[in-house]
């Protein structure tokens, strides 16, 4: 097949860019701004009269930008689990790591493996991820100015100020989570995700509005399996023979934004969802460790916000038992 494949490596600062063709290989560098944007733009239309292919890795904030930009103008753009980049990488043995390698590795996964066309969030569901991510860097601020407290600050000065700024960020963390409400209350599509969200036991109103902006589109996932995959509450095992059985362990690859959203949730469905609740006790009585059950349990919930989703019906322990005993 001819064509062009494109490997983007994204960093904050720069866009590491190697372009692939039947007869030769070329490679750049542009800054990850507007202007950076235009630049690859001119590179990749003066070398590729045919579509081309553009993939990099799901890093992001720092990839949305080129993402969006590409996929504006017409290239078929792929945003790729960094999972499986990682096991592509070890299928071709490829030692090196610098972003140079990187792009090059991106570019040739793209070529073979011609993975599938990205699409961007809807516009109503970006703004919810933004806003949700912000309240996030207000939270982190208002525990660092505590933690500077609780640390033995002695100076009355700079004990006012920090009083005065948590008292400030109070006011903005209650200011954002109303236009959360506000904005999910606005669009009648999330409002209706929410609702059917909100009626797993353990998932709750910020939980569920986390699912909304960091899944975006369920239709995207062909199983509940590739939702817990993109997630990364798939477990990772170690054996070796006979001798070396280590535990299970949460795999770390995914949206670690979503990993910490599902956590408490987990916590809280172990107690107050029926079906959840038996799950997990069959798991402890067979000598499960603790975090083992909630990661299992972590994984079931997704399972049913892919169900109840893709279903559009809400939850029914009648019902949902039975799918979950097969799940």
């Amino acid at each position: 097949m001819k064509g062009c494949w494109v490997g983007v490596d994204v960093s904050k600062a720069t866009l590491e860019v190697c372009l692939v063709r039947e007869q030769d290989q070329q490679e750049t560098q542009v800054p990850n701004t507007r202007e950076g944007f235009r630049t690859l733009h001119h590179f990749l239309h003066k070398r590729c009269q045919e579509e081309a292919q553009v993939c990099l890795e799901a890093t992001g904030l720092y990839g949305d930008g080129v993402a969006e930009y590409l996929h504006e103008r017409g290239y078929r753009v792929s945003v790729v689990n960094p999972a499986r980049i990682k096991a592509y990488a070890k299928s071709q043995m490829s030692r090196n790591k610098t972003d140079r390698s990187d792009a090059r590795l991106l570019a040739d996964f793209c070529r073979t493996q011609q993975p599938e066309r990205w699409q961007p969030l809807a516009a109503e569901v970006k703004e919810l991820r933004s806003l949700l991510r912000h309240l996030d860097d207000l939270v982190t601020m208002r525990q660092q100015e505590s933690n500077r407290v609780q640390a033995g600050e002695t100076s009355p000065a700079v004990l006012a100020s920090l009083q005065q700024h948590m008292t400030f960020l109070d006011s903005q963390i209650e200011q954002v989570k109303r236009q959360i409400d506000d904005h999910i209350d606005r669009h009648p599509t999330l409002k209706q995700q929410h609702d059917l969200l909100t009626s797993i036991p353990g998932i709750g109103d910020q939980t569920a509005g986390r699912l909304l902006a960091e899944i975006g589109d369920i239709g995207n996932f062909a199983s509940a399996r590739q939702l817990a995959a993109y997630v990364g509450v798939t477990p990772s095992q170690h054996q070796s023979g006979s001798s070396i059985h280590r535990p299970s362990r949460i795999s770390k690859q995914g949206n670690a934004t979503l990993r910490a959203a599902l956590y408490f949730p987990a916590v809280v469905a172990q107690r107050h969802n029926p079906l959840l609740a038996t799950f997990a006790q069959r798991l402890r009585d067979r000598g499960k460790a603790k975090m083992a059950v909630v990661l299992a349990v972590m994984r079931k919930l997704l399972h049913l916000v892919f169900g109840i989703l893709k279903s559009g019906q809400p939850f029914d322990p009648n019902y949902t038992n039975r799918r979950l005993a097969h799940a």
